[in-house]
């Protein structure tokens, strides 16, 4: 497996990274088959694991620290913080108070004194960036940390961060981990320049589609069961996406490949993107993405792709992707005077 930098870190890792989301209740709660998996990817020669402690309420962190014992030294593990850990309002989000006590349970979770890429999993808006920027610096002062990421950040944070650091003297996030795939491509008009402009790493989830780009979803046919369909039901209804899925078949078929490698071979073309994030649930779902871990895909290819789904375009629903306030919030969006409203 070739290694790429992960922006200007200084660390190598694999284009395929193990996401670690399913691993516990919320997908294999079988931690023995859990490790197995890990095992097989490491052996493979992954060397690039990506958890949360939000992932099943801590548990996917546990497993991970339990299959890297005696591995720990060759693997450039990643987490994240920012989710709920409990119902104490002050348990979540990017406060110095908060970031200090979560490192320190991921740490204990994952049985390490060290985690290679620490992550904001997601912005808040209510919490000064140089807050968590100032706290983050002094986790890698202390040794606690290696680098700092984000995920799934808005372009104009992402460099407003950026410059904070400079101006503060700060650590600077190195890596950007947003949504992407060959139905989600909104992140090449912008994003994606910017993370190169900063020197900044890439490691996209959802490569797949929520499982769109499986081919198990068809255009006609009944939504098979899977422990995504509950969460996604707008994504594997939409018409648009499954037409379009219909013709991905077809171009991957022509050129004797699977629909999985096809999709994969896609975003790890980007020169921007480090790692895609692989997040088997089973043995036989690793064993499947592992197949396709040296498929290139040619210019002609690329092409048409680009034909199918223009570049810069988000087609598919992506129901798990960062709303901004102003989009979520009706109140931000309207102006309001002491005259009564018109009706």
């Amino acid at each position: 497996m070739q290694y790429r930098p992960l922006g200007r870190t200084g660390i190598k890792v694999s284009p395929y990274c193990l996401g670690a989301m399913m691993f516990g209740s919320i997908g294999n709660p079988d931690h023995e088959e859990c490790a197995r998996i890990i095992h097989k990817a490491l052996d493979a020669g992954i060397n690039f694991v990506d958890t949360a402690d939000r992932y099943s309420a801590g548990e996917s962190e546990e497993i991970l620290g339990k299959a890297l014992k005696g591995r720990r030294d060759n693997v450039v593990l990643a987490t994240k913080f920012f989710g709920p850990m409990g119902e104490d309002p002050n348990m979540q989000g990017t406060s110095r108070r908060w970031i200090t006590r979560a490192v320190e349970d991921s740490l204990r979770r994952l049985g390490t004194d060290y985690i290679d890429l620490y992550q904001v999993h997601r912005p808040t808006p209510d919490t000064d960036i140089e807050e968590t920027l100032s706290a983050l610096t002094d986790l890698m002062r202390a040794g606690k940390i290696r680098a700092i990421g984000t995920s799934t950040f808005p372009v104009s944070e992402i460099v407003e961060a950026q410059w904070v650091s400079e101006r503060r003297g700060l650590a600077r996030f190195r890596t950007e981990q947003p949504p992407y795939s060959i139905l989600n491509r909104g992140i090449e008009r912008d994003m994606l320049p910017t993370c190169q402009r900063y020197g900044m790493g890439v490691m996209v989830w959802s490569p797949l589609a929520k499982g769109m780009l499986t081919g198990k979803y068809r255009k006609g046919q009944p939504t098979p069961d899977s422990p995504r369909a509950p969460y996604f039901k707008k994504l594997f209804s939409d018409e648009a996406s499954l037409e379009v899925v219909e013709q991905l078949i077809a171009l991957a078929e022509e050129n004797e490949l699977s629909l999985i490698h096809m999709a994969l071979g896609f975003v790890t073309s980007h020169p921007a993107v480090t790692s895609a994030i692989i997040g088997p649930r089973t043995m036989q779902h690793l064993d499947d993405l592992l197949a396709g871990a040296e498929v290139r895909l040619s210019d002609e290819i690329l092409n048409r792709i680009d034909e199918i789904v223009p570049p810069g375009m988000d087609l598919a629903p992506n129901e798990a992707n960062y709303a901004p306030p102003a989009l979520v919030e009706p109140e931000l969006r309207r102006r309001r005077s002491g005259e009564r409203a018109a009706a």
